[in-house]
């Protein structure tokens, strides 16, 4: 046996057990070396649709594509070796039918080999998640600011300030949950809210921007390491890697203008 295949991952129903437990330290990755980093401390790291945003410098989340989320995905698993990785399938890849969705999923899972797999849900999800549930797919949902619907919703803001509103959040997690979903993300909502869709559901609740009485938390990991000048508000910086990338790059290229040959004493020579 390998080493690799000798360390055995979380798995979803594990993430599950763990509702009103210990919490569930969550964040996001994209590529191997972050996701090496990250597999010491995290129960489950999320391959997020977020990338197209945050690594390939699209302004919404809308023009992710599948492929990319493969790419992606790929690269986490070869980094990871504990934490449950769940990938994000990309908008129009899952809406429109089970499936549709189902034939997305299988081949997220197929070709990156991660655990699980995320949708936002709106009032249709439910269906597609007993769907997916049933056929061997562990699904985590996403309820209240739904990143992929900025364009009907009007941009990132904050859900639930409307009372209607407030109560198809906590419906629309009952739904996934009922069908199946190991775990909800509850994105940028009021504490109020998030609580209630905590005390609601019996999977745990993933809260980024919501309220810390949720069962886990998880960040956009630049976000978290301050590698952009302008972040959620929500967001505690627990570094400035903007900065110090900065100043790392600065002191580089004086050397190069210099004639500093970086490294030199460890030039390859030849005997």
């Amino acid at each position: 046996m390998s080493a690799q295949n000798s360390i055995k991952r979380i798995t979803a129903p594990e993430i599950s057990a763990r509702k009103g437990n210990d919490p569930i330290v969550c964040l996001t990755a994209y590529d191997a070396p972050t996701a090496a980093i990250l597999d010491d401390f995290c129960d489950l790291i999320l391959v997020g649709d977020s990338v197209g945003m945050v690594v390939h410098g699209l302004t919404t989340t809308v023009g992710v594509t599948l492929e990319m989320m493969i790419l992606h995905g790929q690269a986490v698993m070869r980094g990871s070796k504990k934490a449950l990785v769940v990938v994000d399938l990309p908008f129009g890849y899952y809406e429109d039918s089970p499936e549709r969705a189902f034939h997305s999923a299988a081949r997220v899972m197929r070709e990156t080999g991660c655990q699980a797999i995320k949708i936002e849900s709106g009032s249709y999800a439910a269906e597609t998640i007993a769907y997916l549930v049933e056929r061997g797919i562990p699904v985590m949902s996403h309820v209240g600011l739904r990143p992929q619907s900025m364009n009907v919703l009007g941009g990132f803001r904050a859900r639930g300030r409307n009372p209607k509103v407030a109560d198809e959040i906590v419906e629309n997690a009952i739904a996934a949950a009922e069908a199946g979903s190991f775990a909800v993300v509850v994105e940028g909502v009021s504490a109020e809210i998030a609580d209630k869709v905590t005390s609601a559901v019996s999977i745990p609740t993933i809260g980024i921007g919501a309220s810390a009485g949720c069962d886990g938390q998880i960040l956009v990991t630049p976000d978290m390491l301050g590698m952009f000048s302008r972040v959620p508000k929500f967001v505690k910086k627990y570094a400035d890697m903007q900065e110090l990338v900065r100043e790392s790059v600065e002191s580089y290229a004086k050397d190069v203008k210099s004639r500093k040959f970086p490294g030199k004493e460890n030039t390859y020579k030849f005997s």
